[in-house]
């Protein structure tokens, strides 16, 4: 094996969404400790988004690569033009994270053509001379980790072992002051508890239904007497409007007001998040708030990691096309088992929420 320790740029492939790029967060924190190294990222433009919160990661290079899902990808010029930039930047080191119903072929073909001498990645097939450092992929037929996990075993592979393997993010001060300034002019009372309802998903087949998010809001109000914010992407807003037009008092729908910096300071003055199984549970997480996750069964692989959270688990709605990637139907056959687990009930919902505003001292103490 090449001797990593000599690596001093180092190049991280991620090329996923903004929730994946926080969960390998701290594999790459530890080998930017370990190695010492100048980290860049290369991930896609939704990732991108979470680098902006890392401090361990020094640039960030973003590309729609074809062999992941994306809105739109790169052509064959664009991936040409993509390599020339990577050799440009003489990496000594590649490391490729990825979910184990990936393949890593694919990038580790890029860093193979940009020159870099080092390349690790997990991998189910013999890539030969592709990999420098083969680690064969025995998920999910052995075992199933965390992906915070599964990342910090790869890096462990290179010597490089973390002393804290939460995912940490850092919000700027000028972020959380704006942040604070858009609530106010959205009629938010700052000072009082509020918390953040996040029900828009990148695949349909996560979403909870609106009639239930719109039941659980509204208990939320009679009972607990907080603030209750929609949040979402800008693509969301329709969404947020709907859900606050139903609710309507001590509702408040912010789909597309903020950007990734200040949704995070957002996040971090919220008393409780609750949310479907997408980034926002990784970002509570990250900044140590209390979470509900409404969980599509998809990917157990990706529950919140490291934070006091209530997931409530349920079957993806049948009208939802089955994946046809083999590695996630084995996974369903064997880890879910075809077992149809029904949505959570807003009363179960809200009962949760209730024990974890009552344990920040929101409410009665918890033994009256």
């Amino acid at each position: 094996m090449e001797d990593w320790r000599k690596c001093e740029n180092l190049l991280v492939v991620r090329p996923d969404n903004l929730g994946d790029v926080l969960m390998s967060s701290p594999a790459i924190r530890t080998l930017k400790q370990s190695l010492g190294c100048r980290v860049t990222l290369l991930t896609s433009p939704a990732g991108a988004e979470a680098a902006k919160l890392l401090p361990e990661i020094d640039e960030t290079i973003s590309a729609a690569l074809p062999w992941v899902k994306q809105p739109s990808t790169a052509d064959q010029q664009q991936l040409a033009a993509l390599v020339s930039a990577l050799r440009a930047r003489h990496f000594d080191g590649c490391i490729i994270f990825s979910v184990y119903s990936q393949s890593t072929l694919p990038s580790a073909m890029l860093a193979w053509m940009a020159g870099i001498p080092r390349r690790i990645a997990y991998c189910r097939e013999n890539p030969y001379s592709l990999l420098t450092h083969w680690v064969p992929d025995d998920e999910p037929y052995t075992r199933i980790r965390h992906q915070v996990v599964r990342d910090l075993d790869l890096a462990g592979h290179l010597g490089a072992y973390a002393s804290d393997d939460r995912i940490t993010v850092s919000v700027p001060a000028d972020a959380a002051e704006s942040a604070m300034a858009k609530l106010r002019h959205a009629g938010v009372e700052v000072g009082c508890p509020f918390i953040l309802f996040h029900a828009g998903v990148s695949e349909a087949k996560r979403a909870f239904p609106e009639a239930r998010w719109i039941a659980l809001a509204r208990r939320t109000i009679d009972t607990h007497g907080v603030q209750v914010l929609f949040t979402g992407s800008t693509t969301e807003k329709l969404l947020t409007d709907r859900l606050q037009a139903a609710c309507g008092r001590g509702t408040f729908s912010l789909g597309g007001l903020f950007d990734i910096r200040e949704f995070a300071a957002v996040i971090q003055r919220s008393a409780v998040v609750v949310s479907v199984n997408t980034a926002t549970p990784h970002l509570a997480a990250a900044l140590g708030r209390p979470l509900v996750v409404l969980y599509a069964q998809t990917n157990p692989q990706h529950t919140p990691w490291r934070c006091r959270h209530e997931v409530f688990a349920f079957s993806v709605l049948d009208e939802t096309p089955a994946s046809r990637n083999e590695v996630i139907r084995y996974v369903n056959r064997t880890r879910y088992k075809g077992e149809k687990i029904s949505l959570p009930d807003p009363a179960e919902l809200s009962d949760a929420i209730d024990v974890l505003l009552r344990e920040q001292g929101f409410g009665k103490p918890l033994n009256q």
